[in-house]
């Protein structure tokens, strides 16, 4: 039952390809000479050492790629030429390679945008705790159930603020100090019961590998015979809200369909033999966070516990899975997943999508501005939104502007229930695949022929 809730002005010369197919259509080249990594990011880069990310030399090969043969869903090929990347009367293919490098957008952001301050982070963190503690004490203190749903919502945020600046940590971006960074990012995400390590770990395989159908790590699309052989009840389960949104800490526990391990194993396939040590520190982290609120319970009560800690973890829950989720889904157009030799870092990084979330930016760090992170996240989330717009000019149609929200971002629960209902399996071949729907899941209990 656990696994119900698991599993993107100074351009170069422009390629000429195929246009993109427009329903769960896949695309196969295998002649194409695109490099399937990037030096100094892909393969073994550590989140606590931001060095070994993508510096200003790292560079991708010229993409000199064949035309892609493109499969419609009937199995029929189609003909056309377009141009990539700029305005024209044709249609824009996100799945096509970029006209441009990795250096080339780290080149067109400020210096300064790189620079990490640590007393500057350390200053979001005592805001965050200060707000954490106060929201706590008032909830005590007037124990009013008028008053106890208001909490809950601004508490469960906090959590998810919190959540947020130990992600800098994890990445390196919180300070150049990784004593600094593995202190503050353990007791940020010891609060909220996730191990630090062992998902720092785990996210880091999510960045070298954004896009990528089988190698990414979170809400990663399920090929279909995986999602063929999923029970009904499961994949009900799996594509109906508000479900989906509890899905972490069974993630956590047992990570997606199809594959194995879990965050708080060190023997599990996720982590190196080099890193066991660290995963048995957080795992050891997180059961003394787990005695702490045992310890409250018999102090305070169960029921109050509940009331003051419970609830809110679970509003966090919801915040991460939501976030995560719109950051790779969701998007009006159609966006590509990669595997074999068309993947490579800049192309998977691409298909991150940013969102606004109106008053809420400033409260979780502007974790929606996604794009320009993904690809450089050792840039500070204060820096994020300066850089994104530096960086904008070089990105052309391949930065997909987010829809304004107002105060509150009622407007992503639509991009949400579309993702859900439309978003289902990949196809097992072809190395650029879109999304396809399953007509069947809402309205019969059958497999897929």
């Amino acid at each position: 039952m656990a696994t119900y809730v698991l599993s993107e002005c100074d351009i170069g010369p422009l390629p000429r390809i195929f246009p993109r197919p427009r329903n769960g259509v896949i695309s196969n080249n295998k002649n194409n000479n695109n490099p399937s990594k990037i030096d100094g990011v892909v393969g073994g880069t550590d989140l606590n050492h931001p060095s070994n990310w993508v510096s200003g030399g790292s560079r991708e090969r010229d993409l000199g790629m064949k035309p892609l043969s493109v499969e419609s869903v009937d199995g029929k090929g189609r003909d056309g030429e377009m141009i990539n990347g700029v305005g024209e009367d044709d249609e824009f293919d996100p799945g096509a390679p970029p006209p441009f490098r990795l250096a080339e957008i780290r080149a067109a952001i400020p210096k300064h945008c790189w620079v990490r301050n640590p007393w500057r982070s350390l200053s979001y963190v005592v805001r965050d705790v200060l707000v954490v503690f106060g929201f706590a004490a008032a909830a005590h203190y007037l124990n009013n159930w008028i008053f106890w749903p208001f909490y809950w919502a601004a508490q469960g945020t906090m959590f998810w603020a919190l959540f947020v600046l130990g992600h800098d940590c994890g990445h390196g971006s919180f300070s150049s100090n990784p004593k600094l960074n593995s202190v503050v990012g353990h007791l940020l995400h010891s609060a909220i019961l996730v191990p630090y390590n062992g998902w720092r770990i785990s996210h880091r395989t999510h960045h070298q590998n954004h896009g990528h159908v089988e190698n990414d790590e979170s809400w990663h699309p399920l090929p279909e015979k995986i999602y063929k052989n999923l029970d009904d009840q499961t994949r009900t389960f799996r594509f109906t809200v508000p479900f989906p949104m509890f899905a972490y800490p069974f993630y956590l526990w047992t990570r997606s369909p199809g594959k194995t391990g879990s965050h708080f194993d060190p023997n599990s396939n996720l982590f190196g033999p080099n890193e066991k040590k660290d995963v048995i520190i957080s795992t050891t982290c997180w059961m003394a966070m787990i005695m702490l609120l045992v310890g409250l319970s018999f102090v305070m009560g169960p029921i109050q516990m509940l009331k003051l800690y419970g609830v809110p973890y679970w509003i966090f829950v919801m915040w991460l899975d939501f976030v995560t989720y719109l950051h790779h889904h969701g998007h009006e157009q159609k966006l590509p997943w990669y595997r074999g030799k068309e993947w490579n870092y800049l192309r998977g990084g691409l298909t991150t999508i940013d969102r606004d979330y109106g008053w809420i930016n400033n409260i979780h760090h502007d974790i929606g501005t996604h794009v320009i992170h993904h690809l450089f996240p050792q840039i500070p989330h204060y820096h994020l939104v300066e850089a994104t717009e530096a960086a904008k000019h070089v990105l052309g149609k391949y930065y997909r502007e987010p829809k304004k929200s107002g105060p509150l971002p009622y407007h992503l629960f639509g991009n949400l229930l579309s993702s859900m209902k439309q978003d289902h399996y990949v196809s097992d071949i072809g190395d650029v695949v879109y999304y396809q729907t399953d007509p069947q899941l809402y309205g019969s209990s059958q497999k897929l022929d």
